[in-house]
């Protein structure tokens, strides 16, 4: 029988040790750790993911301080906001909510973050820092997988590791964190030659190409441990999970696997930079 990787279940233990450590900074007479979030546009997908991550700060007794701006916002504008949330010394984490319209920069705007208040792992100091095994934030999805592979206690060391899928913010943190465990890993996308043979080497298998049932079932080998870090409107994620679930090691589930991994590391990396900046790291 496989093992059910459980997102959902870690992130709900997860919160019950969150809330303590919440309570714990207030009884202390220190301020409750804010979350800044920003959401540029009026996409309703995006919309509903600050709406989520608002509700994750609800629960465990942080607050949120919520930032609409015009679609209009120019790069310059929206850079200019987040240098004010910067200096604001109540506001612990800031999150820009990814896409922004097409018009900005996206990738400058993200960097304008500061490394202390980064707490979705976005910028290029801290994927650098965190690639050489300093300390920084790490990316939320793959920070978030990193976290269920460990509580499941699945061996990454020497394990191969293929991941399809090669974003900023998912494929690149993802290959380096599973790196730095000592797993040898390969990096694919959708338009590598012979993928479903790489895939078919796989111990570990990471899905986060953005594609519904982009990689088949029958690509993937016996006793694979196999992390889809997708999810698209069907319900389904970027691997066709229906053929493989009887015969992997290990599963995410689509949805309950790795999805509320993602909201629930934001929230730790939140309080940890609360934590830090009042000296109780």
């Amino acid at each position: 029988m496989a093992i059910v990787l459980d997102g959902k279940k870690l992130s709900l233990e997860s919160e019950k040790d969150f809330s303590k450590r919440v309570e714990k900074i207030k009884a202390r007479n220190f301020s409750t750790p804010i979350l800044a979030t920003i959401l540029v546009g009026s996409d309703p997908a995006s919309a509903t993911y600050v709406k989520m991550k608002g509700n994750a700060c609800k629960r465990v007794g942080m607050d949120s301080l919520k930032i609409e701006l015009d679609e209009a916002t120019t790069t310059s504008e929206l850079i200019k906001k987040i240098e004010e949330l910067n200096a604001n010394k109540d506001v612990h984490g800031i999150l820009l909510q990814h896409p922004v319209p097409v018009h900005i920069d996206e990738r400058s705007c993200f960097d304008a973050i500061d490394i202390n208040k980064d707490v979705d792992g976005v910028t290029s100091l801290g994927f650098g820092r965190m690639s050489m095994q300093e300390r920084a934030y790490g990316s939320c999805t793959p920070y978030g997988i990193m976290r269920l592979l460990k509580e499941y206690k699945i061996p990454l060391e020497g394990k191969s590791a293929v991941i399809v899928g090669r974003s900023p913010i998912l494929g690149k943190p993802m290959a380096m964190m599973l790196l730095n465990e000592n797993a040898t890993v390969t990096i694919c996308h959708s338009r590598t030659t012979n993928l479903p043979e790489i895939v078919s080497t796989a111990d570990i298998l990471v899905g986060a190409v953005g594609i519904p049932k982009f990689i088949k079932s029958d690509w993937i080998k016996d006793n694979a441990v196999v992390v889809d870090a997708g999810y698209h409107p069907e319900k389904c994620g970027d691997i066709d999970l229906e053929g493989i679930i009887s015969r992997s090691y290990a599963y995410t589930p689509v949805p309950g696997g790795v999805g509320p991994m993602t909201i629930n590391t934001l929230i730790m990396q939140t309080l940890e930079s609360c934590e830090a900046q009042l000296g109780l790291d």
